[in-house]
């Protein structure tokens, strides 16, 4: 005897088992925006310094300076940014905060530096030294960029070699070369307050001068907030108006940072 089969019917019907869920693709992580590197120049007339920037203007390097050698030709002050630039180790661009007249990119004059400056193309110059992009501008423009806040009407004057000056509207850069503006007995703001003068006449005569420009310059440009800066301005010995303040020299590297901004805005 066998075992009786089961019969199959038409009802009788396979079940099939459920697919297997599909798993979602794993999202690639994105790529980490490379960090850019500023190298910030500060040429003066005693010095030229130079520090490396993070995106954020923090300092990543320690700051150098260089002595501004006599007579400080084109020729040599490329040399020692090239130098300071080798010191700083890797970067990815560089702005320089020049004491002349330049407009795009071209020093018109420095005259507190050596001869060969007149409609010198220095930007361009910098880029095939340092294989590098590079920004140029004012040193007191770079300076302001660096301490002004974008409101109201900021002047920024530098008290070093010479007298360096600029104006910001509301965050809107204008040049200025107030330094060769008549001021005092027929002697201009750098004949008076310059290096030379701060030399000659003392720190007491100096300072009286310094007062009384600052007088000058509240009637003028009825500013909102002055920024003091340059080597000399720390030697102030008198009580500043409540808007006027002191910055570092610090603020004119730290705005090196916001000079490639500040082009970048104005190319759009």
């Amino acid at each position: 005897m066998t075992e009786e089969q089961p019969v199959k019917t038409p009802e009788t019907k396979l079940i099939a088992k459920p697919p297997a869920p599909v798993k979602p693709p794993v999202p690639a992580k994105p790529r980490a925006l490379k960090s850019v590197t500023t190298l910030a120049v500060d040429v003066g007339g005693t010095g030229i310094k130079a520090v490396a920037l993070d995106e954020k203007g923090k300092m990543i390097t320690e700051r150098q300076k260089i002595k501004t050698p006599r007579n400080a030709t084109p020729k040599k002050v490329i040399a020692i940014i090239a130098e300071l630039a080798r010191m700083a180790g890797a970067f990815d661009r560089a702005s320089v905060g020049f004491p002349g007249v330049i407009k795009n990119g071209v020093v018109y004059i420095a005259p507190n530096l050596g001869k060969g400056w007149n409609n010198f193309p220095l930007e361009t110059a910098l880029k095939k030294k340092l294989k590098r992009p590079v920004r140029i501008a004012n040193d007191a423009d770079v300076q302001g960029l660096g301490c002004a806040t974008g409101h109201g009407d900021e002047l920024v004057i530098t008290l070093g070699t010479g007298f360096g000056s600029v104006l910001f509207v509301d965050g809107h850069r204008i040049h200025l070369e107030l330094g060769h503006h008549p001021f005092h007995n027929g002697k201009t703001y750098e004949d008076e307050l310059g290096n030379r003068a701060f030399l000659k006449k003392g720190k007491k005569k100096w300072n009286k001068h310094l007062r009384e420009a600052i007088d000058e310059m509240a009637k003028t440009f009825n500013y909102d907030r002055l920024y003091l800066g340059g080597g000399n301005a720390a030697t102030i010995n008198f009580k500043l108006p409540p808007n006027v303040k002191v910055v570092s020299n610090t603020e004119g590297l730290l705005g090196g940072i916001k000079l490639w901004q500040a082009e970048a805005v104005a190319k759009k």
